[in-house]
């Protein structure tokens, strides 16, 4: 405005300058200057818009501008920019006819339509350019920022795309490419008011992205209802294909959008935020609600419970991307969603852990297992007991809140060591210790069915002995403790002296306390005669019997023997 307030050409002046007079004159050099700035402006932008005038018969129709020629397109926005500016100096400007104002609106007019058509081409032509996945791939090189909201997104149209980086590869490059261009047309539709169609024109085609995006990914917007009678194998395969999705969403195909978004629309904070909320609401509330529903529908077996901690970890494990991504208010009934989802998860999770430990003490199958081997209880118990506890880290937050169970007094000083719930970590342990507690003291019941005292201590050694394993294999020995293993491990010993004393009691009083004493051989004779009864009698018993760990096998066999060869 300077300019256009003083000229160059000014005479000196001769006398001095009043305030009155130096004002005349900057109006009247203001007035002769700036009609012919506008004069200048209006034909430039006439000139240029005629051409790519989208309702004329010419080339202009078929082709685009922005791919046509970057520096004409680079023109053709610093004219729209100049006029717009023309227009608001007109509209200030009181001397001015309307005339030109009349004149310049048309023009506005013509360049805004160009520009609505390309920034549908730019949009429409590089789809696989402006994907998510190469969207985010191409941030996430080329940004050092780590929030979303904190890109640094000016451009200059001066700058050449080479500002990017060299290091990026072709593909990345014509995606930056193309997100400058719909800047730069987005930025100038905007200042001239025409953001409504801009955002109308963008919404609309990325919406058909995401949303394809998320068909592809196996993600169907079910109901209640449909989830109910969805069979098991069924529902889990489309489990399967909605971890899978999370991932992919949450890697790529959100991120990658919000990029874009933020990119595009930089220059109106209100702008991207309602477009991305528009383009994601819908497919994102769609995502994070299979699991709820999930969750509600069915009644499940403990033994699908992992089903449903893995999407809780799934979940859990996005949180803070969840947050970040849809941190608008116009995107909290995402966040909501998932964590409604978490909510249902957890309760159905805490609910199953119920039904296991109802399911163990439901147990009511009398039938004993032959020879004192591992009961299919104590397989079954194990193996979830085993799996669950992989999943510690997500389930000390599920169970921290959770009321302790009611404990059983009399039991519990024998199989079951109180674990002090102070922390999420020391709650899932007093949990699955509880639940210990609890399959100890059923196989306990189970062993007194046996009518053979010596076999039913060793099915208890058996079946103990198969919990210390599993325990020593597997997460569970860091939640439980080494001296919760070492108090089972005393305990096994002390069933298998009980199983010994009472197996080859017989044998070992039928053997003489001091083996060097003199004897004669009717006495030799007669003690041989014994031993060999009372052992064929052990031996017909204990052949049926059976210890499946090798450890132990050879531990019992080793201490048999220890007592009965050397006096043999």
């Amino acid at each position: 405005m300077r300019s256009l307030c003083f000229s160059p050409e000014a005479p000196p002046l001769r006398r001095p300058v009043t305030q009155h007079s130096l004002a005349l004159l900057c109006r009247n050099n203001r007035r002769t200057l700036s009609e012919v700035t506008v004069e200048q402006t209006i034909d430039a932008a006439a000139t240029i818009f005629a051409k790519w005038d989208v309702e004329r018969p010419s080339y202009a129709r078929s082709t685009t501008l922005f791919y046509e020629s970057k520096t004409e397109a680079v023109n053709f926005i610093r004219s729209v920019n100049d006029l717009h500016k023309i227009m608001r100096f007109l509209l200030n400007d009181r001397g001015s006819g309307s005339e030109k104002l009349s004149q310049v609106q048309r023009l506005l007019q013509i360049a805004m339509k160009r520009l609505q058509k390309e920034f549908y081409q730019i949009l429409s032509m590089n789809r696989a350019h402006l994907d998510p996945e190469s969207v985010s791939s191409r941030s996430s090189r080329t940004s050092t920022k780590s929030s979303f909201s904190d890109y640094d997104f000016n451009f200059s149209p001066d700058n050449e795309i080479r500002a990017a980086g060299d290091s990026i590869s072709e593909v990345q490059e014509v995606s930056f490419m193309a997100m400058s261009d719909l800047k730069l047309i987005a930025d100038c539709m905007i200042a001239c008011g025409y953001a409504k169609e801009c955002v109308q024109i963008y919404n609309s085609i990325r919406k058909s992205i995401i949303d394809e995006g998320i068909y592809k990914l196996g993600i169907e917007k079910l109901r209640f209802s449909q989830i109910k009678k969805i069979e098991w194998d069924v529902l889990n395969l489309k489990i399967k294909d909605w971890l899978e999705a999370i991932e992919i969403s949450m890697r790529s195909l959100f991120p990658g959008e919000r990029i874009l978004c933020d990119f595009v629309f930089s220059s109106s904070d209100s702008i991207r935020e309602s477009c991305f909320s528009e383009i994601t609401k819908e497919g994102a509330i769609a995502l994070f609600g299979f699991p709820e529903l999930v969750a509600k529908a069915k009644k499940w077996p403990p033994e699908k419970s992992f089903r449903l901690l893995a999407m809780y970890t799934a979940i859990s494990g996005n949180r803070k991307e969840i947050e970040t991504i849809f941190s608008f208010e116009s995107s909290s009934a995402v966040r909501s969603q998932a964590l409604k989802s978490l909510t249902r998860l957890s309760e159905s999770v805490r609910s199953l852990l119920s039904d296991f430990e109802s399911t163990i003490r439901k147990d009511s199958s009398k039938a004993m297992v032959p020879g004192g081997d591992f009961h299919p209880l104590t397989i079954y118990s194990m193996k979830y007991l085993a799996s669950f506890a992989e999943y510690s880290n997500i389930l000390a937050d599920i169970i921290f809140d959770w009321s302790p169970p009611a404990k059983s007094p009399p039991r519990e000083s024998y199989f079951y060591s109180p674990i002090p719930v102070a922390s999420p970590a020391s709650a899932i342990s007093a949990r699955i210790s509880w639940l210990m507690f609890v399959l100890l003291c059923k196989l306990d019941s189970k062993a007194k069915c046996y009518k053979d005292a010596a076999v039913s201590y060793l099915f208890l050694a058996n079946n103990i002995q198969h919990v210390i394993s599993v325990v020593h294999e597997s997460n569970l020995h860091c939640l439980l403790g080494e001296e919760w293993i070492v108090k089972q491990e005393a305990k096994v010993n002390r069933l298998v002296d009980n199983y010994e004393r009472l197996a080859f009691g017989n044998v070992f009083a039928s053997l003489p306390k001091n083996p060097t004493a003199p004897m004669t051989p009717a006495e030799a004779k007669q003690c041989f005669r014994k031993f060999n009864i009372s052992f064929e009698a052990a031996y017909l018993k204990q052949i049926s019997c059976v210890i499946p760990d090798s450890k132990l096998r050879d531990q019992i066999k080793a201490s048999i023997g220890r007592k009965l060869v050397a006096v043999y």
